[in-house]
C-alpha cells in the first residue's frame, strides 16, 4: 500500500478497519459496536496481537444491514438476529415459526422477489418520512 495513497483509499479497498474508524463510517458509538458484538454471533472482527478490533469489509457490511434492521426496519435484536440467520440460509438455528416462514419465503427468494421486497422496504422508508413530515404540520 502506498503510504502517501492511504488516505485516497475508498471503503471497499481498504482491508481492515478499527472500531474507531467503523464507528465514523457507520455514525455508531463504539459501545454500540461492542454490544452488538456479544448479540450477533456474525458479527465477529478478528483481534490484533494487541487486542484492538479489526473489523473486515464483510463485517462493516454486516453492522450495516444491523444498523438498517434495527433502526430502519424497526426489527427487535432477536428479530434481526433471527432475519440474518434467515437470509444466510440457516432458518433451522433460527428456530420459532419466523423460521418456517422463512423456508418457504424469503430463503428461497428468486432475486426478481428479493429486488421486490427490497424496493417494498424503500417505499416503506420513504412512506414513514413522508409520513413524519405530515405529522409535523
Amino acid at each position: 500500500m502506498p503510504s502517501n495513497g492511504a488516505a485516497a483509499q475508498t471503503a471497499t479497498e481498504k482491508e481492515l478497519y478499527r472500531i474507531g474508524e467503523v464507528s465514523r463510517l457507520t455514525q455508531l458509538k463504539p459501545f454500540v459496536l461492542r454490544y452488538w458484538e456479544t448479540e450477533f454471533p456474525m458479527l465477529e472482527p478478528v483481534k490484533s496481537a494487541s487486542g484492538h478490533r479489526l473489523y473486515r469489509q464483510e463485517d462493516v457490511e454486516m453492522v450495516l444491514r444491523i444498523k438498517r434492521l434495527l433502526y430502519d426496519e424497526g426489527f427487535t435484536i432477536a428479530g434481526a438476529r433471527r432475519h440474518l440467520r434467515e437470509q444466510a440460509g440457516d432458518p433451522e438455528s433460527a428456530g420459532g415459526e419466523a423460521s418456517a416462514r422463512s423456508a418457504s419465503g424469503a430463503a428461497g427468494e428468486a432475486p426478481a422477489q428479493m429486488l421486490s421486497r427490497k424496493m417494498l422496504l424503500d417505499l416503506r422508508d420513504t412512506l414513514r418520512v413522508f409520513l413524519t413530515l405530515l405529522e409535523r404540520r
